[in-house]
């Protein structure tokens, strides 16, 4: 008895394991030049990326879709009110860039310029009652406690003229690189949050991603579906390939572009097809081990283009593809 190896490249293979034997068991079947597959298309699985309830179901399975068609709407008010939020945000940090790098305004600069006059102003006064003060005490008019008032009032108007101007100064010389640069990385962060929000709620609307048949719907219209569980599957391609299983005595004359016969169950006139893939693996392992009569029971894995002829047929009926 022979071990299956069921790596990844040949997993498939044990679910053909009965038709393998029934074509192995036949020896050399309709000339022994026939190898069993069946017609297939691509399967496309489109998986929900939330854990949301099924709210539009807008095809039903057999329909014909287009790339772009909405299959499954998923609950999407909540995503909704997240992606306002963070838009929000992103029109806040847009409105302050644009105040740093406009600068202060007029008035704002005509009132600092305003109040640094005053403060000049209220210097200059208590300068010269300083000074008249200081003759006084000289001359034993005033007293030594009104000398230290002056000197304090001197220095809070001297201080509140310094406020003044660097308040001026601030308004005037415009804004630090460094803040604008800030304000640039606040706003490109924003707009990050976003685009990732803006993301998620565009994937709760399920569209096709490829033209094909609808095939399968897995949940029903109002269930609450679990993430990363497929919500659609698409039978992609216009034209269905057979899938077969070449005998090994066959495969060394068969190459990737090797022109065969293929008939379909049903159909009364054959195909001319064309393969485009064959499996580098067989069936069977360790095929080195075997010997002659052993090999003779090898399969391998191909895959055959269809002419447009045969678009129409759908998919699973049993092929056989007739070796050159």
């Amino acid at each position: 008895m022979h071990v299956l190896n069921v790596n990844l490249n040949q997993w498939r293979f044990i679910f053909w394991l009965p038709l393998v034997l029934l074509i192995t068991s036949c020896g050399q079947n309709l000339d022994g030049k026939v190898a069993l597959g069946s017609l297939i298309r691509e399967r496309v699985a489109l998986t929900a990326t939330a854990d949301e309830i099924v709210t539009a179901l807008p095809f039903k399975r057999g329909d014909r879709v287009k790339k772009g068609d909405l299959l499954v709407q998923l609950y999407n008010l909540r995503q909704k009110a997240i992606v306002d939020k963070t838009l929000a945000d992103v029109a806040e940090q847009e409105a302050n860039l644009v105040k740093l790098q406009n600068g202060s305004r007029k008035e704002d600069v005509a009132a600092a310029q305003a109040t640094l006059n005053d403060a000049e102003a209220s210097l200059a006064l208590a300068e010269k009652t300083l000074a008249r003060t200081k003759d006084l005490l000289a001359s034993n008019l005033t007293s030594k406690a009104q000398y230290d008032q002056d000197v304090a009032n001197q220095k809070t108007s001297l201080a509140s003229r310094n406020n003044a101007r660097e308040a001026l100064l601030k308004l005037t010389n415009g804004t630090r690189p460094e803040d604008l640069e800030s304000a640039e990385a606040s706003l490109a962060a924003a707009k990050a949050v976003y685009q990732s929000e803006k993301l998620t709620y565009d994937q709760l609307s399920v569209t096709a991603t490829r033209d094909g048949i609808l095939d399968s719907l897995p949940w029903n219209l109002g269930e609450r579906v679990s993430k990363n569980s497929p919500v659609a599957v698409i039978l992609s391609g216009d034209t269905p390939y057979v899938r077969a299983y070449i005998p090994e005595p066959y495969r060394a004359k068969l190459k990737v572009g090797s022109e065969v016969t293929v008939r379909v169950d049903g159909v009364e006139t054959p195909f001319q097809g064309r393969i485009s893939w064959i499996s580098m693996d067989s069936a069977y392992t360790p095929y080195y081990a075997l010997n002659e009569k052993e090999r003779s029971r090898l399969v391998y894995l191909a895959d055959v283009n269809l002419p447009d002829t045969a678009k129409d047929l759908p998919s699973g009926l049993p092929a056989q593809v007739v070796m050159p």
